[in-house]
């Protein structure tokens, strides 16, 4: 069986390491364009602002580690064409030049996605920056050495991570996004407010409902950035606007969303036999709608490229589908959400009810407590649980993977009320704050 791998980062490194080990017989090559493989992105905030000091770190495996598995790594290899139909690609070598065409049996596309870059004038200059990948982070790190007035625009974790980041290294920080929250997509108004206290708390410059129309320079550098509601100084500009899936070697021959996002079924099977897909590149069924969605997180893409290798030869694992639970620290607060909003729930036209829970995390008479802020979305008339969101100066982020479990297995809110979940003073209360939001609910 010969298996070609398109792009190698997280469903990529995934569906390449468990094919060699379930088909050792299997002839695989991997293209990927760049020098390196499977860098963990969400680690880039942590990079620039010093708390990783060795980003080998980020690199979960190399070319060497994938040909000791007798995988043949074509690093630096641009596939500029795929031919579903007779299963061939035509591949370049990026450091030669040199063309040349290759079969394949199975074809794995993992070709991920690339950060949205809008058409805004002066969008050139120098110092307007991407954040996706290890040269990416590099360049962050070098310019910020030396400038004082930073923009991040997107508001999104990848934004809001990069501003503490770069506030925490002292530098003059302002975020931009052209909705009015931070984090809106992941986060009700009750704590984005809270999240964003915390940035004005520490001298972030917050210009929400603002979009950006145009960038001045000097010297072809950048030096200000113009909304439609203000100026702001800015020596280096991060863009962090949202992602887009990497498809066009594939766009006419399998079925996408109008995005361009790879549709695949539970098995990870785009709609061309022999031919699968994985990670950012596609689109993956949300649990808290039952639609189709595109939800490009490291997660979610390790999951479906671990399945293309378990179901390459028949279907033998289905995807369960995903909630897009997520977590972030913001200063002092530990964040999490899974599943929908309750904006995204009404978005969606969905009549849905919350409940929310205040409380110590475990008894008042231990030494320490803290308050944990909990909410719960669900459908009013099935009383399924849809989404859920956790804040807390204590760890409590964990509560969102339970939540998760939860969505995808369609429990109701009052069954959410008994659920069983043990108690001991260091760690809750008899009553879990999960159980108290059923309660509360009922």
């Amino acid at each position: 069986m010969k298996v070609a791998v398109i792009g190698c980062t997280h469903a990529g490194t995934a569906a390449i390491l468990n094919t060699a080990k379930l088909y050792p017989e299997a002839e695989i090559t991997v293209y990927e364009r760049n020098d390196n493989i499977s860098f963990l992105s969400c680690g880039i905030a942590l990079y620039v602002g010093g708390i990783v000091k060795d980003p080998q770190g980020l690199f979960y495996s190399s070319p060497n580690k994938l040909a000791e598995l007798g995988v043949k790594t074509k690093m630096r290899h641009d596939v500029i064409s795929v031919d579903t139909e007779n299963k061939k690609i035509i591949a370049k070598n990026l450091d030669t030049n040199e063309e040349f065409e290759d079969t394949f049996d199975k074809l794995i596309v993992t070709t991920g996605s690339w950060p949205i870059i809008p058409k805004i004038e002066g969008i050139d200059l120098e110092n307007i920056l991407l954040s996706k990948n290890f040269y990416h982070s590099n360049a962050i790190i070098e310019k910020a050495k030396d400038v004082k007035n930073i923009v991040v625009v997107g508001a999104g974790y990848i934004g809001v991570e990069l501003v503490e980041a770069f506030q925490m290294n002292g530098k003059n920080v302002t975020l931009i996004d052209s909705l009015d929250r931070i984090m809106s997509k992941y986060l009700d108004k009750e704590y984005t407010d809270i999240a964003e206290k915390a940035f004005k708390d520490h001298g972030v410059k917050l210009a929400l409902g603002e979009t950006v129309e145009k960038f001045e320079g000097k010297d072809g550098k950048v030096s200000k950035v113009i909304t439609n509601k203000g100026e702001y100084e800015a020596e280096l500009v991060i863009l962090c606007i949202g992602f887009r899936p990497n498809t066009e070697l594939l766009k006419g021959q399998v079925d996408t969303l109008p995005n361009g996002a790879i549709i695949v079924d539970e098995y990870m099977r785009t709609s061309k036999e022999d031919v699968f897909a994985a990670g950012d590149s596609c689109a993956i069924k949300y649990n808290p709608t039952g639609k189709t969605e595109y939800i490009p997180l490291a997660t979610n893409a390790v999951r479906m490229g671990t399945l293309v290798a378990r179901n390459l030869v028949k279907p033998t694992t289905r995807h369960l589908g995903t909630q897009g639970t997520s977590g972030i620290k913001i200063y002092e607060y530990n964040i999490a959400s899974t599943g929908l909003t309750e904006n995204a729930a009404k978005a969606n036209g969905l009549e849905v009810m919350s409940v929310m829970v205040q409380d110590n995390y475990r008894p008042e008479f231990m030494p320490t407590y803290e308050m944990v802020q909990f909410k719960v979305v669900y459908e009013k008339e099935s009383r399924k649980v849809l989404g859920a969101q956790i804040l807390s100066k204590a760890d409590m982020t964990q509560m969102a993977n339970t939540m998760s479990v939860v969505i995808q297995n369609g429990m109701t809110i009052e069954e959410l009320g008994f659920v069983d979940f043990f108690f001991q003073p260091h760690f809750n209360k008899p009553w879990s704050i999960l159980n108290m939001a059923g309660l509360q609910a009922e």
